[in-house]
């Protein structure tokens, strides 16, 4: 069985660490104490063994196996069921890794079911035996110490999340092609990371109007408002996270927008200056075909020409060019074209 540990609890103090469920059962009753319960990626069958020896509702057993829920609390008479989203961040690839934890907590027993390598369950139950008297107060403060470590590890998801949003800025005015890629993926981490956060403050809200009516002890009220204090400042630098990444987008949008300006006014500038080249050549091409076309003309070996034994004929020829080639010059020059 995916049985990570299992421990009886009597005022604070372990007593008991039955090897089955069946033990677990028995040492309870005997004790009078509570159980602690943590499962790690069980089967379904492990799941519906815990489910009848605790009598959990059915509908909470099918969104535990099911699995993929967000951020929730939920009771069923006496029973609590909330669904975590705890979060890591890697720093080797700088992304974010979400797990999903599912809590049941009764009035003598507490089960929880990990889907992944966070929140460190481990630490918390360590912290939770070093401190009895805490412990002592029974399956609500094991909750209340799951809450806090939960809450707790979002603290370097936080710190690497503005680590990468810093580095997107340079990213920015860089020119680096890759910024909007990497805009949008770190928007989804943010988005998902919302989801899993802002959940809980609802969650602890609930958990507040509930403390009387359940004889909660003064001493958790106190905790878990520190940790909803936590929560409400991790969930405003998620929002302020979102709302900088669109910045970040929209001031991406205008540089690549004023790139692609000054992209097609040197484009239009190049443009026009080979335009004017253009023209520079097309006037010396026609200054340079008039001489020539005249030269062709007189050129040509036919008898019955008057102008070949004219005497004149040739300043003639010479001075048509000349005249052609002038008149040319000054039409283009005054149309700007040389």
């Amino acid at each position: 069985m995916a049985l990570v540990d299992n421990a009886v609890y009597v005022d604070g103090h372990r007593v008991a660490t039955p090897p089955s469920l069946d033990e677990t059962f028995e040492v309870m009753k005997e004790k009078k104490g509570f159980a602690w319960i943590g499962l790690y990626r069980p089967s379904e069958e492990e799941v519906r063994a815990v489910a009848t020896e605790f009598s959990l509702h059915h509908l909470a057993v099918e969104d535990a196996l099911k699995g993929h829920q967000r951020s929730k609390i939920e009771r069923y008479a006496d029973i609590l069921f909330i669904v975590l989203r705890p979060a890591r961040y890697m720093d080797d690839e700088e992304r974010v890794e979400f797990g999903e934890l599912h809590v049941f907590v009764g009035p003598d027993f507490v089960v929880t079911i990990r889907h992944a390598e966070s929140p460190d369950l481990a630490l918390v139950r360590e912290r939770m035996e070093s401190t009895p008297h805490l412990l002592a107060l029974g399956p609500e403060a094991v909750l209340y110490a799951i809450l806090d470590q939960v809450v707790d590890e979002y603290g370097p998801v936080v710190a690497g999340l503005e680590n990468d949003i810093d580095e997107i800025e340079d990213q920015l005015f860089d020119g680096d092609p890759e910024v909007s890629r990497r805009i949008y993926a770190l928007s989804r981490e943010v988005i998902e990371f919302q989801r899993a956060t802002q959940p809980l403050v609802s969650m602890f809200e609930a958990m507040q109007r509930g403390f009387d009516k359940y004889n909660v002890d003064l001493e958790l009220h106190r905790h878990l408002r520190d940790v909803l204090d936590h929560t409400l400042r991790i969930v405003e630098r998620g929002d302020a996270f979102r709302q900088l990444l669109q910045n970040a987008l929209t001031v991406h949008s205008t540089l690549v927008g004023q790139r692609q300006n000054d992209e097609m006014r040197h484009l239009s500038e190049t443009s026009l200056a080979q335009s004017e080249e253009v023209k520079k050549i097309s006037s010396w091409a026609a200054i340079l075909f008039a001489p020539t076309l005249v030269g062709t003309i007189y050129g040509m070996n036919f008898d019955n020409m008057p102008e070949l034994h004219w005497p004149l004929g040739y300043p003639f020829a010479i001075a048509l060019m000349l005249a052609m080639g002038f008149t040319l010059y000054t039409v283009f020059k005054r149309r700007g074209w040389l």
